[in-house]
């Protein structure tokens, strides 16, 4: 996420070269409501580069919900660099911070993180992004498999009338937990297919650090060394689904060939609109602050029992053989009939999407 929403980005995953960062404000509702002060909580956010949804929806989601449940949130975001996440962490861990969440890098620096965190009895919550190997505590996130499934068969429906179809999938990281699960969701509904012939997977390829600009160039060498042709394209977010009709549109493909996408970023819904992205997921990052808070505040009375109950799910970490409590919200279809809710629930204004080329859409969709 870089898979990241978003980008949300909703997810707000912006692309490098094809299209904006979503720099939406966060919904009128989640102004502060709790008072400065209380117990305190640090947060690492991992990075703005790809991904506009860290800084422009879960910091000021996430400081507003923990202050509402009591406490004094530092949030920080680690830009992208390894040695200063550690740092980070190192300088929160050092005042005494009751909790630490972390939305990781990589598993590597988020589990080194969370061993130094429980070194020091400071319970730690894995955001966003489960560190695999790691020693975190809890897990706060959207059902990811459910995002990947929603996007396979979403591009499934699209294809259904056309046997054979040829699919390319543009995945994200593999360093990243989440774009592993993505990935699994989404073969859950198409390996059947590319099995039986009624699809034909062209080729995979995962894009170190989501990078959108690498992800275009990819595609487009996989478009060109397959003559051409593809049927449809599994994205695994709005940045790659952008980069991704960048070049279709070169090739007089955008718009007749469905392209998957995630994070409902400004760039994907209106990629969505006008016809060009066949879907993305929306997944309401206010849920996930508010989430992680309720769970900071029991964590930090040592209030466990509190803590299971509201992650009241598991997620499996292969690498260290365990399972880690878990709170998994549920991901949303959006497509150009539902493209509406998204604004109408303040994650994007009428403003960023229904400009230009797409007021009449808009108009038509009831989208102001």
């Amino acid at each position: 996420m870089r898979s990241k929403k978003l980008a949300l980005f909703a997810a707000g995953l912006g692309v490098l070269t094809a299209c904006g960062a979503n720099q939406a404000a966060p919904p009128a509702d989640n102004q502060d409501t709790g008072a400065a002060g209380g117990v305190k909580v640090g947060v690492i956010l991992p990075e703005t580069a790809t991904s506009a949804r860290w800084e422009g929806f879960d910091k000021p989601m996430i400081e507003s919900a923990m202050r509402a449940q009591g406490l004094d949130p530092d949030v920080r975001n680690a830009q992208g660099d390894v040695q200063k996440f550690s740092t980070l962490a190192d300088g929160m861990i050092s005042q005494g911070v009751k909790v630490l969440v972390i939305a990781s890098i990589n598993s590597e620096v988020g589990g080194a993180v969370a061993a130094k965190a429980k070194a020091r009895g400071i319970p730690t919550i894995d955001y966003d992004r489960l560190n695999l190997g790691g020693g975190s505590d809890y897990y706060v996130s959207f059902d990811n498999v459910k995002v990947g499934e929603v996007q396979g068969r979403s591009l499934a429906d699209a294809l259904k009338d056309k046997p054979g179809a040829q699919v390319i999938e543009i995945e994200g990281a593999p360093t990243d937990n989440n774009a592993t699960l993505f990935h699994t969701g989404q073969r859950n509904v198409l390996q059947p297919l590319y099995d039986s012939g009624a699809l034909k997977l062209v080729r995979s390829q995962p894009i170190d650090g989501w990078d959108n600009q690498k992800g275009g160039v990819t595609f487009e060498q996989i478009l060109t060394a397959n003559g051409g042709k593809v049927d449809g394209v599994v994205a695994a977010n709005d940045g790659l689904a952008g980069a991704v009709i960048t070049v279709l549109r070169k090739n007089g493909l955008a718009g007749k060939v469905p392209v998957t996408g995630q994070d409902a970023t400004p760039d994907g819904l209106m990629a969505v609109l006008r016809g060009e992205q066949h879907m993305t997921v929306f997944k309401p990052i206010k849920q996930e602050a508010e989430a992680a808070a309720r769970l900071a505040a029991a964590l930090a009375k040592n209030d466990t029992a509190t803590a299971d109950s509201i992650a009241d799910k598991s997620s499996d970490d292969p690498k260290g053989n365990r399972k880690v409590k878990s709170v998994l919200l549920e991901p949303r279809l959006t497509t150009k009939d539902t493209a509406k809710l998204v604004v109408e629930e303040g994650y994007v204004t009428a403003g960023d999407i229904c400009g230009g080329d797409l007021a009449a859409v808009c108009a038509r969709l009831g989208i102001s």
